[in-house]
Formats: structure tokens, C-alpha cells, sequence
């Protein structure tokens, strides 16, 4: 599931920036973007917590530290692709 999200937060990210590029409302675009990167991380928590519940340790120690910091990079990546519309928008309208 958590591959599903990650891929639609991807899709409405480059929307969200075509969007702009094109001078179009990219509001909506930027929400659903925000929105799907927030279910990937819970889609990917809940994974991790099911994998605890079963006592699946080799699966944590593979998975977890190398999901981590993909996880706070795609994150990361994602709250400052979809905000930068608005960041371009506020400087130029100063």
C-alpha cells in the first residue's frame, strides 16, 4: 500500500509543479501531494508495527534503518518540492 501512496504523492507533486509552470490553480495538486506522503510514512509505520506484532525481527533488522532514512529524505523532499510554488509566489510578489 505504501508503495501505491508514494507513487500517487509522486504524480501529484510533478502536477503540483507543472501546474504552476503553467499559471494554473496547483493548490489542490499541493494537498493531495502532502496528503499521500503523510499516508506513505503511516502506510509504512503500520508495516513496521505488523511486523513487531508478529515478531518478524529479521524483517525489522533488514528493513527499518535503510526505510528510515529514505523515508525522511522522500519527506523532506516532497514538503519542499510542493511548497516552492508558494515560496516563488511570496518573493515575487515582493
Amino acid at each position: 500500500m505504501w508503495i501505491a501512496f508514494g507513487a500517487i504523492a509522486i504524480i501529484a507533486t510533478l502536477v503540483n509543479l507543472f501546474m504552476y509552470a503553467k499559471g494554473r490553480n496547483y493548490k489542490l495538486a499541493m494537498v493531495i501531494a502532502l496528503a499521500f506522503t503523510s499516508l506513505t510514512v503511516v502506510a509504512e509505520y503500520s508495516l513496521v508495527a505488523d511486523w513487531v506484532e508478529s515478531e518478524d525481527w529479521s524483517a525489522l533488522a533488514d528493513v527499518v534503518p535503510t526505510v528510515k532514512m529514505t523515508l525522511w529524505f522522500l519527506t523532506v523532499t516532497s514538503i519542499l518540492l510542493n511548497v516552492t510554488p508558494i515560496i516563488l509566489e511570496f518573493l515575487d510578489k515582493n
